[in-house]
């Protein structure tokens, strides 16, 4: 299994080594055991359900609350020539009935759904008539109470251990401390699963605060003196405010 792991990343994705902690959790996955991973943004986390889902029988299934993170994860997988499908509001009946169709044929390595629906009993039917490799809840911090981005639908994602108690299970997040990674299993009975908890250290990043005193110059003065020539992102409340300071620069 661990060497169709290393063809899956070499010949599929095109890298030649697992960072980090990526191959045991990989593993840990292929063997039919749960996982907690707690890596941060760009740490890869999203190989370590798609290398398992492809090399399992049967089709992966991701539960992700952004339809628009959905739409270029599989446009990302379908490039690479796996066969990558989604579920959520932005299709139509008959899509809906075409990508169903192909799960029960086992057509589909992987199946990005929206929690909302998948909890729906209807759903919860097909996936019992399809091979289902593993269930990867993306973003799994939505599970917790504490934070802002809470999603009701997440606390009924313990069923999956109840409705397929042979099938693994992954959550991952890079938004997590101690406390919410203790919410996070216990809310998604993943209490049993092993935790996979990366390093958050990271040098070339800082936080400043000042008070706000002509937000336009100071932005100005911030880019000219420290960032004269180097790319970035300005982050604002509204995408009105967006548009116009991007216009304003």
């Amino acid at each position: 299994m661990q060497s169709n792991a290393h063809s899956v990343l070499e010949h599929v994705f095109g890298y030649h080594q697992f960072r980090g902690e990526q191959q045991t959790i990989i593993d840990t996955l292929i063997q039919g055991d749960d996982a907690l991973v707690l890596m941060p943004t760009g740490g890869g986390k999203s190989l370590c359900y798609q290398i398992p889902a492809l090399v399992r029988p049967g089709t992966g299934v991701v539960i992700s609350p952004l339809i628009a993170l959905m739409q270029d994860q599989v446009d990302a997988l379908k490039a690479l020539g796996v066969k990558a499908g989604f579920l959520n509001s932005t299709l139509s009946l008959e899509q809906v009935r075409e990508l169903e169709n192909a799960l029960l044929q086992g057509q589909l390595d992987m199946l990005y759904i929206a929690p909302e629906r998948l909890i729906q009993p209807r759903t919860l039917a097909l996936l019992k008539q399809a091979e289902i490799a593993l269930f990867a809840i993306d973003e799994a911090h939505c599970v917790s109470q504490w934070g802002h981005d809470f999603r009701n639908d997440y606390l009924q994602l313990s069923l999956l251990h109840r409705e397929f108690p042979q099938v693994p299970r992954i959550a991952l997040t890079a938004t997590a401390d101690q406390r919410t990674r203790t919410e996070i299993a216990e809310r998604l009975d993943l209490t049993q699963a092993r935790h996979f908890v990366s390093s958050f250290d990271r040098p070339n990043i800082q936080y400043r605060i000042e008070r706000k005193d002509g937000a336009r110059n100071q932005l100005l003065r911030l880019l000219r003196a420290e960032h004269a020539g180097e790319a970035g992102i300005v982050y604002c409340l509204s995408r009105n405010k967006v548009d116009r300071v991007a216009e304003w620069l």
